[in-house]
């Protein structure tokens, strides 16, 4: 597993967490709104009115409504990105982190609107009737580069694993497990088999679960999101204040926290945005290539709608529920997970500022090349469960751990504990105590600290269910049309059938691997399609004008 590990660890280093990243990201969505003279905010308005039927004709070619194909879509981004992607993006660099997710969603309203409006010009029937679209194939008929358009749909395929369906998984189990006590082996078997008999219906009848899914989901964690603000409304302005005070400067150290510079902020900031809006990313323009109409442009604009949606609001409630209640910086009873622990050698403290500033860097994106901090190889002793700390300190979840303890199938420990290179060398031991929290548990914390109370957590269980499944439905979906690209229909069941059991399988995956994972499918797809995009720029440009110079002849 470590191997495993270190492997995507460096492959997320010279993808999605490589300081180019978000500055390509970023860039094409400021050169785009520039371009294009912000679409997402001239075009905001028409949108709405495309979206609801408006300018709507029955006999125009596609299998979904506008709603159904945004609803479609925004059930592949709003997903377990808007509970426990927000809360990783803070956990990793602070308030900061929210402003570059919010710089994410504003230019990457425009970059989705470029994507889906030239992806769809280009889409095609499959030998069985139905509508397939996407960056592919753009790629090979606006841009006769079949071989990119061939790597962006493996990418695509493995990404609907790696984006959609695991982290989805793994994230609804634990969150389950949490607050029902429910294995999640158990939450695996039941889900995966809900989920093989809505995608063996297609198109049609993801969109029409979609389109009851979404809305529902959306309304009822606004809700109580709402009602944990509210409830600390007391830290609503100090909450967004830190947020902008902290964008270009880093978070500073708070509480446990022990600090991110500009750079890892901004980073995980943007990484984290398009995690949860998949601007750029390619994959909303394969479920809005299925929308009934035959202006690729309005389908574009309805595009805007969903990072405004995912991010602008959604991402903001989480973002705001996690600040306001301050448990981002608080410490908490949790199981120490092997990938987010090291020992070190010395006596570390976060109330010792010398201390704060040199973990800090430790844990940064690129450690200095005199990092003091090392990591311990040795012994520990352990006496009842309890580690005999003596100069050497456990970090986990970037914190520094108070109160550990370790415990070997289930019973406290005894004996001399052996350290190599900061890790355990006998992996059946287990260590737990008290560390910062990230993800799905961290939202959880913070729901509960509020008038909900535990209740608060169930909020956020029942969140997540509904934003998991849904996006794991919408994404079998993109999955399937890259596979029908590459290899035809024929295979779209043997897809299908393995999708399912991957989405069990990640009920029991470490839950770091599976964001690693993630963080470096998603890079693949994006790449690609943003150098796609850059290179359609003029024809997009010419599709705009020709939209409206025809509108307004049709509507003086």
């Amino acid at each position: 597993m470590d191997q495993i590990s270190q492997f995507f660890n460096f492959l997320d280093g010279i993808l999605g967490s490589a300081a180019y990243f978000p500055i390509a990201l970023l860039g094409a969505g400021v050169i785009f709104s520039f371009y294009l003279g912000f679409p997402q905010i001239r075009f905001f308005k028409h949108a709405w009115g495309v979206l609801l039927g408006k300018y709507a004709k029955d006999e125009d070619p596609g299998d979904t409504s506008h709603f159904q194909a945004l609803a479609t879509a925004l059930s592949g981004t709003v997903g377990t990105g808007n509970i426990g992607g927000v809360a990783f993006a803070i956990f990793l660099g602070g308030p900061a982190a929210l402003f570059w997710m919010w710089a994410t969603a504003f230019v990457g309203m425009t970059t989705k609107f470029v994507e889906v409006s030239v992806s769809h010009k280009y889409r095609r029937k499959d030998d069985k009737g139905f509508m397939v679209g996407g960056p592919m194939h753009y790629m090979e008929h606006g841009l006769n580069m079949k071989w990119l358009a061939v790597f962006f749909a493996i990418a695509t395929v493995v990404s609907s694993f790696g984006s959609g369906n695991m982290p989805q998984a793994n994230n609804m189990a634990v969150g389950i497990e949490t607050s029902f006590a429910i294995p999640t082996y158990v939450t695996g078997a039941v889900f995966a088999v809900l989920l093989g008999l809505v995608i063996v219906g297609g198109i049609k009848r993801i969109a029409k679960v979609a389109a009851t899914l979404v809305p529902t989901m959306g309304i009822l964690y606004a809700l109580g999101a709402l009602a944990v603000i509210l409830s600390n409304y007391e830290n609503i302005l100090p909450s967004l204040g830190s947020v902008f005070a902290n964008a270009f400067s880093g978070s500073a150290a708070a509480g446990g926290f022990l600090g991110a510079s500009f750079a890892y902020a901004f980073n995980r900031g943007v990484n984290r945005g398009l995690y949860s809006n998949e601007a750029g990313q390619g994959s909303a323009p394969i479920a809005h290539a299925s929308a009934r109409t035959k202006e690729p442009i309005a389908e574009g604009m309805v595009s805007i709608l969903e990072p405004f949606i995912d991010t602008l609001i959604i991402c903001t409630l989480t973002g705001l529920v996690i600040l306001s209640s301050g448990v981002w910086q608080e410490k908490f009873e949790t199981d120490f997970s092997v990938s987010d622990t090291e020992i070190i050698a010395g006596a570390y403290s976060d109330e010792n500022p010398v201390h704060v500033k040199q973990l800090s860097a430790h844990l940064d994106l690129l450690p200095p090349e005199n990092d003091p901090v090392k990591a311990y190889s040795g012994t520990i002793q352990a006496q009842d469960g309890i580690l005999l700390l003596s100069n050497v300190t456990v970090l986990h979840n970037r914190s520094v751990a108070e109160n550990v303890r370790v415990s070997k199938d289930g019973v406290p420990f005894n004996g001399i504990v052996l350290v190599e290179e900061g890790g355990l060398n006998d992996r059946s031991l287990k260590l737990n105590g008290q560390s910062l929290l990230h993800s799905v548990p961290l939202t959880a914390k913070a729901f509960e600290s509020s008038f909900l109370g535990a209740s608060g957590a169930y909020l956020v269980t029942i969140g997540l269910v509904m934003f998991a499944f849904s996006t794991a439905l919408a994404w079998s979906y993109y999955g399937d049309r890259a596979v029908t690209y590459l290899v035809g229909t024929r295979w779209v069941t043997p897809y299908r059938l393995l999708y399912v059991s991957g989405f069990f399988v990640a009920t029991i995956v470490d839950t770091t691997l599976i964001w690693l994972i993630s963080a470096v499918t998603v890079a693949l797809m994006t790449l690609p399609n943003l150098f796609g995009i850059l290179l359609m720029r003029k024809e997009v440009k010419e599709m705009t004008a020709d939209y409206w110079q025809r509108f307004k002849d049709s509507n003086p």
